[in-house]
């Protein structure tokens, strides 16, 4: 009876055993097989928005490896600045300098940094050809005054390499209070050796247009008494589209009129742009009502918006009009410099400008965070892309280091001999 008891307890407890390793090997099978993002305790709101047809579980199971075999620092990561991390890498993958994702601090000093006047060196970032890029400096501004010149590559700021560097943490680093410094290197065409350029920065008064008459020395003493204005040029210099450029353009454009000239000469050199509906309004003192002045290309599947003249149109064929640009016009300079060349209301002379020609919108992800968005592309009247290609200008001129040396403005002298007719 011993014997058959010992023999039932052993089986007994080889059957428990066997049950027991059975159960542990389903167990450790199915949380194999549970979803990593079920594993994720820590998060909230995981499916929320989630597409349907996209396969998250790498970045699940990267997260759960991370989380067990990270080796963590003194200070460690938190989970939301986890997924910030994530965000911010999720809109680098788009290759687009213009699309940000901003974590708390950064959002908050971004939409401080649009809303008014504020303190720096005074100059437009952008990037070309991956390289961080000066668009144009801004007239009478610290940048302007170092030399600063639009086209200049920078290689580092103070002594941090800009490989890699989104425009919003440049500019970060390099704006800040009035009478403190900072040393840029830059690469210039021209140049075999880097440039080291300190600038102090300043409050920052942006410009936003001038205008000047240029007489013409040809004009004999007789005709200039009978109209002294008859082979004069009129010179609008337009520096940024801002909220009150359009105003300001049509002040302009009055002293053009009263002048009695008909050759006109726009200067958008070093013009970083600014509104869109600043470039429209302008481009409709020229145009016919209806006429297209830029197109807003969309994600698939959307139509794109078409910006038409509202048809001031105040001019008649009378009109000669050059319009300057150069490698600092972007954006809104682009739109109105495109527009008028196509609708064969002025010619362009200067070189190839920047090609920004793209639409952001700042959208808020949180009520902490927000996403600076690329939602459009800009297109010319004849379906071009500005942002692929920039403008070529019908002549191109440019600026030498000889021209700087004699201080002689090659490309407003061209301007002027077409406009001449020489």
């Amino acid at each position: 009876m011993k014997t058959d008891s010992s023999k039932r307890f052993s089986t007994g407890f080889i059957l428990l055993l066997v049950i027991g390793s059975a159960f542990f090997l389903g167990y450790r099978q199915g949380e194999k097989n549970v979803p990593a993002e079920l594993i994720v305790t820590e998060l909230q709101n995981k499916d929320t928005g989630k597409p349907e047809l996209v396969d998250f579980s790498p970045f699940w199971q990267a997260w759960n490896v991370i989380n067990e075999k990270f080796v963590t620092a003194a200070t460690s990561t938190t989970d939301r600045e986890k997924v910030y991390g994530a965000i911010e890498g999720l809109a680098k993958s788009l290759d687009d300098p213009y699309t940000v994702f901003f974590p708390p601090v950064e959002s908050k000093a971004f939409e401080t940094e649009i809303s008014g006047q504020f303190e720096g060196v005074g100059m437009e970032l952008g990037i070309k050809d991956d390289v961080l890029s000066v668009v144009a400096p801004l007239k009478d501004t610290p940048a302007f005054r170092a030399g600063i010149k639009s086209g200049d590559k920078i290689i580092k700021i103070n002594d941090t390499l800009s490989a890699d560097m989104t425009i919003e943490a440049a500019v970060k680093m390099i704006r800040g209070p009035r009478g403190t410094s900072v040393r840029l290197t830059i690469a210039r065409e021209g140049k075999n050796e880097p440039l080291e350029i300190t600038i102090v920065r300043d409050v920052i008064n942006i410009p936003t247009i001038d205008t000047e008459v240029k007489q013409n020395i040809a004009n004999g003493d007789d005709n200039k008494a009978n109209n002294p204005w008859q082979n004069d040029i009129y010179v609008i210099k337009l520096y940024n589209f801002s909220a009150n450029s359009s105003n300001l353009f049509r002040e302009a454009l009055r002293g053009f009129m009263e002048s009695g000239s008909h050759k006109l000469i726009l200067d958008l050199r070093g013009n970083p742009g600014g509104y869109l509906e600043a470039a429209v309004d302008m481009a409709s003192w020229f145009l016919p009502a209806g006429k297209i002045v830029v197109s807003e290309e969309y994600a698939k599947g959307t139509e794109p918006t078409i910006h038409r003249s509202r048809g001031y149109n105040i001019f008649n064929d009378n009109l000669k009009m050059i319009i300057l640009i150069n490698e600092g016009s972007a954006s809104a300079s682009e739109i109105l410099a495109g527009a008028l060349r196509e609708h064969n209301i002025a010619k362009l002379v200067g070189t190839k400008t920047f090609g920004k020609g793209s639409v952001q919108e700042l959208i808020k992800i949180t009520s902490e965070t927000s996403l600076k968005l690329t939602i459009a592309r800009w297109l010319t009247p004849l379906g071009h892309s500005i942002s692929k290609e920039g403008l070529s200008p019908d002549y191109l001129i440019k600026l030498t280091t000889k021209d700087a040396d004699i201080k002689r403005d090659s490309q407003m002298d061209k301007a002027v001999e077409i406009l001449n007719g020489i």
